[in-house]
């Protein structure tokens, strides 16, 4: 077996050398500037009058945030308050080029301008502030170059993010910890809250999840984070922000591996995550790949088997009675039959089918050119929920023993269940659960879990991340239906902007008892628009054989692996309508749900050569599936109008 190495970026930010409590001699520049390499975007950091460190964002010579703060509070040493600075360096560019099988696109590349501002506080101790600005946002993130063994121990980060009065707001509650069904939660399952004021308190004390989107004026923000390695917590946005000041938010109690740390705690020398805004136009932040950009990168000695893909499903129509024998094998056989490369078998499968069966099922899958893939309960003490396999993950130990035995019975992947949140041991424990599977080379999928935060890029066999209040809640109750439209695009445009997102898509003939509320062609339109290294789609043998072939084939052939992609139209909770390339074939997906009819213009696909002719996916009269042909001609007028909770698919050879 060839051992997998993820390779995480090194240390390298640092201008100069420091030892613990090194002095500095102080510059007089107490304020610098980086620009955007377009010159668009501002980033101006400054020590004021209370000796705190301030930013100040602009775009296109318009302020949009201000008076930011920043710093970070150890158990030992307060780098927030009583702050000195000591110098800036001059402004130098850094430039990245990357490949991915799992993202917006399989050629990235970032170009930003950077400087570090170094800071000391009343103690002496230096700390680093690194930005880079690049022509989608800024980032930002702070470094203790000193070299110490002593663990040190964060309380608190002082960063907030300051708005202007008149800015909105489209944020997800973060749910409490141990609450819901089986003491499941957080999960990053709830519906994003619309079009509010900045300033509006979370419904919930765990305040407002990643990413975070905001619009002032004509400019549009979304903040997440990324390069959350194994020396800190996720975070998220405090509940309160009196005055338009969101502060960052420190996970609760309950969210962490049994006896594990909750806050960051490190040896230094010491670097964390990026704090990221991505702004500008939606197109801008649709097509931004900032949060794998700033991702630690990853080196795989061996990847032949991070293979994307598409998958059947049986639980999410049939649930928990059918996770048996006959059923999983029929799934397999409408995998083969419809080209997809995965079966996923769910919970209990070990009680209800049995190691022996399951690996006679895989025999017959892989027969068939189909991998299975098996779901695990990460267990712990941080839930109640009863579905097996449990324990398996808990250990390094208990993972390797089950890896192999995966590895030997020809299993493809996993998909792990109910995490406890965002304290850094839980952090700790999924890229645990990453590394060990690399190994064996399995494929992971996490539900029930946190947002990963550019992690498809360091571990490249993470294939994807529920984190989204996806479309089994739509299978359970119909007040999640009847709002199925609206979320579906609030989801696309905040929670899929830079990680990949396991909505699990596309119901196409019924959902039992409930009223599905979308078209079909609204479904088959999400196949495009949601991006998930293994998408599990939602229908099954009895209702894809109810469409027209043409819409089989469309379901066969939609690809797993995207090239390019270009925004056509949108906004948040109202409608999306994107274009996306692979190899030489585009498909372009449109999707409302706004009350009104929404039209998109044929004149934003010049990207599409004139003439060229495609199939369209749309709806009749009676909103019935209808295949026509289109062609884009140069400087043409012609819209598609597409109707509230309807959609449309083009696609162009």
């Amino acid at each position: 077996m060839k051992r997998i190495i993820f390779v995480v970026a090194s240390l390298s930010v640092f201008c100069l050398p420091f030892a613990a409590n090194a002095q500095v001699k102080r510059a007089v520049v107490k304020r610098t500037v980086i620009y955007s390499p377009d010159k668009k975007i501002t980033a101006e950091v400054l020590l004021n009058n209370n000796k705190q460190i301030v930013y100040n964002i602009q775009y296109a010579g318009k302020t949009i945030m201000q008076n930011s703060a920043m710093g970070i509070v150890r158990e030992d040493a307060d780098f927030a308050t009583g702050m000195e600075w000591l110098s800036a360096s001059e402004q130098t560019t850094v430039r990245d080029k990357y490949q991915m099988l799992n993202a917006k696109k399989t050629s990235l590349s970032y170009t930003a301008n950077k400087k570090t501002i170094m800071v000391q506080n009343a103690s002496k101790d230096a700390m680093q502030i690194v930005f880079q600005v690049s022509n989608d946002g800024v980032a930002f993130r702070y470094v203790f170059p000193q070299i110490s063994s002593a663990v040190k121990k964060i309380t608190k980060e002082a960063t907030t993010f300051h708005f202007l009065e008149g800015t909105k707001a489209w944020l997800q509650p973060k749910t409490e910890a141990q609450s819901g069904w089986e003491h499941s939660n957080p999960s990053y399952e709830a519906h994003y809250m619309m079009d509010i004021k900045t300033g509006t308190p979370s419904p919930g004390k765990n305040g407002w999840i990643y990413p975070a989107m905001f619009k002032y004026d004509n400019v549009w923000m979304l903040i997440t984070e990324a390069a959350l390695g194994r020396t800190y917590c996720g975070t998220s946005l405090q509940q309160f922000s009196e005055g338009n000041e969101y502060k960052i938010n420190f996970p609760q109690e309950p969210e962490k591996y049994t006896n594990g740390a909750l806050y960051p705690e490190s040896t230094l020398p010491w670097q964390m995550p990026w704090r990221i805004i991505a702004l500008g136009s939606l197109k801008t932040i649709t097509e931004s790949t900032l949060g794998t950009d700033l991702a630690l990168p990853a080196i795989a000695v061996d990847s032949s088997f991070i293979k994307p893909g598409r998958a059947s499903w049986s639980w999410i129509m049939s649930k928990d009675n059918f996770i048996i024998y006959d059923e999983q094998k029929k799934y397999i056989d409408y995998a083969a039959d419809m080209h997809w490369e995965y079966c996923l078998i769910d919970a209990d499968w070990d009680r209800k089918i049995g190691y022996d069966k399951i690996k006679e099922l895989a025999e017959y899958a892989a027969k068939k050119k189909v991998g299975i893939l098996l779901w695990y309960n990460s267990a712990g003490d941080w839930n109640t929920v009863k579905y097996t396999p449990k324990d398996k993950m808990l250990t390094h130990e208990s993972r390797i023993k089950e890896f192999a035995i995966l590895k030997e019975m020809g299993i493809k992947g996993i998909k792990t269940d109910f995490f406890s949140g965002d304290g850094q041991s839980m952090i700790n424990y999924y890229q645990d659960i990453l590394e060990d599977a690399a190994q064996f080379h399995l494929l992971v999928n996490f539900h029930g879990a946190t947002l990963p935060r550019g992690w498809q890029r360091t571990y490249p066999n993470l294939m994807t991340t529920e984190a989204v209040y996806g479309y089994e809640m739509i299978t359970f109750n119909q007040k999640d239906a009847d709002v199925a439209a609206p979320h579906m695009i609030m989801s696309a445009f905040a929670r899929n902007a830079f990680d990949p997102m396991d909505f699990t898509p596309v119901s196409l003939y019924k959902i039992p008892r409930i009223n599905r509320k979308t078209s079909v062609a609204f479904e088959m339109a999400t196949a495009v628009i949601f991006l998930s290294g293994i998408q599990h789609f939602v229908e099954g043998p009895e209702g894809m054989a109810k469409m027209p072939d043409a819409v089989k084939n469309y379901m066969q052939n939609i690809p797993a692996v995207w090239d390019e992609v270009k925004f056509i139209d949108g906004y948040p909770g109202k409608f999306y309508a994107v274009a996306r390339r692979a190899g030489k074939k585009w498909y372009v997906a449109g999707i409302n749900g706004d009350s009104l009819t929404q039209n998109i213009m044929i004149d934003k696909l010049s990207f599409i050569p004139p003439f060229k002719t495609g199939t369209l996916f749309s709806s009749n009269e009676k909103n019935e599936i209808n295949i026509s042909k289109e062609t884009v001609y140069a400087k043409q007028n012609k819209t598609i109008a597409i109707k509230p909770n309807d959609g449309f698919v083009m696609v162009f050879e």
